[in-house]
């Protein structure tokens, strides 16, 4: 039994069969196939946090392959009405797989520690890996050959942009990154990803102009994430350099495509002239969220025929 929680337990020859499964998929879908590869498959969605993309992706990704989906609010009192480990040994004899997006990282790793399905992070603190697998999805779908590209991430190395630098690393892609002090990796996650991938092409630095340069995809992300609200005055001052416009993106090389993982505060981390733009991929990009899910379930459920 798999579990799919960080990119950092996951092959680069298990992403490429994910791709390449999302591949086939998003194919059939556009000429009207909808094979039920998951048919009788049940999906189980625990989400202490508010979700547009995840939420739908994940339940449209069910119908799609025939399957069925159902969603946990806080009203389901995982962790409150129960311990974690009764909550997931109970739905896990129930359901086919789980989605769990939670505010706290262990609080995944302890759903899936007492599982008996697969889990799948749907956000936490730490990692946003459904959302990685979608963005160099969208980057391939751009470039010839992925460990030929590169990719730059202006803005804070939060949940994404961490998740991100593990799937660039994973896939050979160089990626550079352009934060302000104070907003950067930690120590700590920068030894984790140098023992993982010890030949990945990483540039950190403070100046979102050299960061862009050379750059297959600019990407970005909001300055003030889900439960750093009272921190936005703060960031948005820290960050006022570091907004991705028409000036930032003529560094860039011209055919350079913008990715931004939604929602967005328009106005602040990105312009409405880019994000609208002839080189935006943005909803291309959130589109593939659903088709590359689809890979991942039919993935970790080992449902696509020989």
């Amino acid at each position: 039994m798999r579990h799919f929680l960080n990119l950092f337990d996951v092959a680069s020859a298990d992403i490429e069969q994910i791709f390449a499964f999302t591949k086939t998929l998003k194919t059939e879908l556009a000429a009207g196939i909808r094979r039920p590869l998951l048919a009788g498959r049940m999906l189980a969605m625990v989400f202490e946090k508010p979700s547009l993309r995840t939420r739908v992706s994940f339940t449209t990704g069910m119908t799609h392959l025939g399957g069925a989906s159902e969603y946990l609010g806080q009203e389901a009192g995982w962790g409150k009405r129960e311990s974690v480990a009764d909550f997931s040994g109970v739905l896990s004899e129930m359901v086919d797989v789980i989605v769990c997006r939670a505010k706290d990282h262990r609080r995944v790793e302890e759903l899936a520690a007492n599982a008996s399905c697969p889990v799948i992070n749907g956000l936490t603190d730490l990692y946003h890996p459904c959302q990685a697998l979608a963005d160099l999805y969208t980057l391939q779908e751009h470039v010839a050959n992925l460990n030929q590209a590169s990719m730059a991430y202006i803005g804070d190395a939060n949940n994404v942009a961490g998740s991100l630098a593990v799937a660039c690393a994973k896939m050979g892609v160089r990626l550079s990154i352009a934060s302000p002090e104070g907003y950067t990796f930690s120590d700590e996650f920068r030894e984790k990803l140098r023992q993982a991938s010890p030949d990945f092409q990483l540039l950190e630095t403070a100046d979102p102009q050299e960061a862009v340069q050379n750059a297959d995809a600019v990407y970005t992300d909001v300055w003030a994430s889900m439960g750093q609200e009272a921190e936005q005055a703060e960031r948005a001052q820290a960050f006022a350099n570091y907004q991705l416009n028409a000036e930032l993106m003529r560094h860039a090389p011209d055919n350079a495509i913008v990715l931004h993982c939604l929602p967005a505060r328009r106005g602040e981390e990105i312009s409405d002239e880019v994000i609208d733009g002839p080189q935006s991929a943005v909803i291309q990009q959130a589109g593939n969220r659903l088709h590359a899910q689809k890979g991942l379930l039919v993935w970790l459920l080992n449902a696509m025929p020989a």
